[in-house]
């Protein structure tokens, strides 16, 4: 199953990339520029894990982004469709290699199982 699931998101991410350089005719600078902006929200884990989870669930929630696509798409904000498009393929990328939504307890609790050092943790969840 984990297979299948790296393979969507694989697939997703190259879809979304697809529609930022080739629909929206995209920039590869702003691309690489805000890739990995999302993962700014880590500094939150300098808090405590459940405000690390809080900042970086938002930042990485397919949903969210997928409403700011919509309002910039509702709205014709370009800006606001390009960024939103780069964060669903920055989600996508970290998903393909297993960093899901997180926990409240621990940076290596995801939605898609453990990571890191505690990868073969059981889930009970």
């Amino acid at each position: 199953m984990k297979s299948l699931l790296k393979l969507e998101e694989f697939a997703l991410l190259i879809c979304f990339s697809g529609i930022y350089f080739y629909y929206l005719e995209g920039s590869w600078s702003l691309f690489l520029l805000l890739f990995f902006v999302p993962d700014v929200s880590f500094l939150a884990y300098l808090v405590n894990p459940a405000i690390g989870a809080f900042f970086y669930n938002i930042m990485h929630h397919k949903g969210l982004i997928m409403l700011f696509l919509i309002i910039g798409h509702y709205f014709k904000i370009a800006t606001m469709v390009d960024v939103s498009i780069i964060f669903l393929a920055h989600s996508c990328f970290d998903r393909l290699f297993g960093y899901g939504l997180k926990y409240l307890d621990s940076f290596e609790h995801t939605h898609l199982g453990w990571i890191g050092k505690s990868g073969g943790k059981n889930l009970s969840n």
